[in-house]
């Protein structure tokens, strides 16, 4: 179906190729999982399924790429519409329309289907998806899960033979990932689609996954084979794999049920210890709140983002706002840096309301990273959008750059911002807030395109920054992070707090919220591999 023959790809002015080399097979009807570090390839490759590499992407590919017999060489993306469907890890960049129902009837329209076939699949689409309260949204006015349903299903419409998806779960809530992950089980199962899909996130897919390509980066060759036999030493792996590889489990398990069979003789072993996990301090106590939200109400139009809420967060504390796609999360960050004025109540940063500070008066209290980081940045590279962080910040040149450094890695400073990954992108956003050392740091999906190498160096950078008194707020559906890094969990739902406190407290017995370890070893409370090794040593 897909083909990949000695495949490479070389951007313009790029010192080491995206790909190199690659030779693949991808079967019809078969669900293939692409899987590496952050800026490893992976989208390129997807990319290249359909044709925008090299057509839209600018530089050289060498090698060829057929899909189902079409040369993408010679087959432009406008000529392969028919057959493949693609998602990108942006929703908005794809939307043509202004409401949901338009956009999941747009790529039927340009296909010609009958005015009877389009009805019956956007409804079809809206009930697969669970969405149909959203049917008359503006597009504009959905949260990032929302917004990233709507662009699955305006694909999922058009019936193609082939799907490719970046990065489908990023900004979805747990329930809503299931869903999605389901629909896409459904298509490869009964209707013979085939899927290919990068996912930094392997502890909701690699069970699904008929074949796993690894991509090391760096120029190294790809692997690839099926899952088990891909887990034993990939250098990317979920928790569940990561507790079998440390337990000895074979086979490895790769889902949270195959795992809770083999676990009878550790969980047997931790109840016998008295090292179960011991939560940070949840607060420095003495100290005046950063934040403060009383009774604080938002809304969009007729519909109420916030309602009521209160919420206080203190230094040293590192708080999850989790909750289903437009609980108010994101909105909640919004107003705590004054960009959403509050119809009712009051948000205050220390002693001042956000809405009244302005520059650096505003950049030295709070600092926030959005959904999109684009939204920050505006220069042509990113050493220049590093030194405009430093001017802006007013510390020494080269501060930003090294906080970048720390997050990523190395990273070619002359490239376009607009030419990073996903997960690069978002820890430039990231650097540039940090370098001006803000008492309180806002995230909002702070993982999203983040491999597994690169979340484990946010997660010191945000202890270190709590160790030394700084708050931090980030709104997250990962939940694997938040048991690794937070130390309480506050849980929306329709605007309003349902919950607030320690986060094992919050998210052992939350069928929704639970990390893989704690769904593992219920009823004992360990979230992470971290806590059972350290609990076993």
């Amino acid at each position: 179906m897909i083909r990949f023959d000695e495949v490479s790809v070389t951007y313009t002015d790029a010192t080491t190729p995206a790909l190199s080399g690659l030779n693949l097979r991808i079967a019809e009807g078969e669900l293939c999982l692409i899987v590496g570090p952050t800026g490893s390839g992976k989208t390129t490759l997807l990319r290249a399924i359909n044709g925008l590499v090299p057509h839209f992407s600018g530089g050289t590919m060498h090698g060829r790429v057929t899909v189902a017999g079409r040369d993408t060489a010679t087959h432009p993306p406008r000529e392969l519409a028919d057959l493949v469907g693609f998602v990108a890890q942006d929703p908005m960049s794809g939307f043509v329309t202004d409401t949901v129902e338009d956009e999941l009837a747009y790529g039927m329209e340009c296909l010609g289907l009958p005015q009877a076939t389009m009805r019956r699949r956007v409804e079809e689409t809206l009930d697969l998806l669970g969405i149909a309260e959203l049917r008359d949204r503006p597009l504009l006015t959905l949260s990032g899960g929302q917004r990233q349903r709507v662009a699955i299903g305006s694909v999922l419409t058009t019936h193609p033979a082939i799907l490719v998806l970046d990065e489908p779960t990023s900004a979805l809530d747990p329930g809503s990932a299931e869903e999605v992950l389901a629909a896409i089980q459904r298509l490869v199962h009964d209707l013979g689609v085939t899927v290919v899909l990068a996912e930094h996130r392997l502890e909701r897919v690699i069970q699904y996954a008929d074949s796993v390509v690894v991509l090391p980066g760096a120029g190294q060759p790809a692997r690839i084979g099926n899952p088990s036999e891909m887990m034993i030493d990939a250098p990317v792996a979920p928790p569940v794999v990561q507790l079998g590889r440390m337990a000895h489990w074979a086979p490895l398990p790769l889902s949270v049920r195959d795992a809770r069979r083999a676990a009878t003789p550790l969980r047997e072993r931790l109840t016998k210890t008295s090292n179960a996990r011991t939560l940070v301090p949840a607060r420095i106590s003495g100290m005046n709140p950063l934040l403060d939200l009383n009774s604080a109400t938002a809304a969009y139009g007729d519909v109420v983002a916030l309602n009521a809420v209160n919420l206080t967060v203190c230094p040293g504390e590192i708080v999850a706002l989790m909750g289903r796609n437009g609980a108010g999360k994101s909105t909640l960050l919004s107003t705590a840096v004054g960009l959403k004025p509050t119809a009712a109540g009051e948000v205050r940063l220390g002693d001042r309301d956000p809405t009244e500070l302005r520059g650096r008066a505003l950049i030295s209290r709070v600092g926030l990273v959005p959904q999109d980081p684009v939204d920050l940045m505006c220069a042509d590279s990113v050493q220049e959008e590093c030194r405009s962080a430093d001017r802006d910040a007013g510390v020494t040149t080269g501060t930003t750059q090294g906080i970048l450094t720390r997050l990523i890695g190395p990273l070619d400073s002359s490239m376009h911002p607009r030419d990073l990954s996903e997960g690069q992108r978002l820890s430039l956003a990231l650097a540039i807030i940090l370098a001006a050392s803000p008492p309180l740091i806002l995230l909002d999906e702070p993982t999203r395109g983040l491999d597994y190498s690169a979340k484990s160096r946010l997660v010191e950078t945000l202890q270190d920054l709590a160790g030394r008194g700084h708050a931090v707020v980030l709104a997250t559906h990962d939940v694997e992070l938040v048991a690794e890094l937070a130390t309480r969990v506050v849980v929306l739902a329709g605007g309003e707090v349902v919950a607030d406190g320690p986060t094992a407290d919050v998210v052992v017995t939350s069928p929704m919220f639970a990390p893989q370890v704690a769904k593992i070893l219920a009823p004992l409370p360990f979230l992470t591999v971290a806590d059972v090794a350290r609990a076993i040593a």
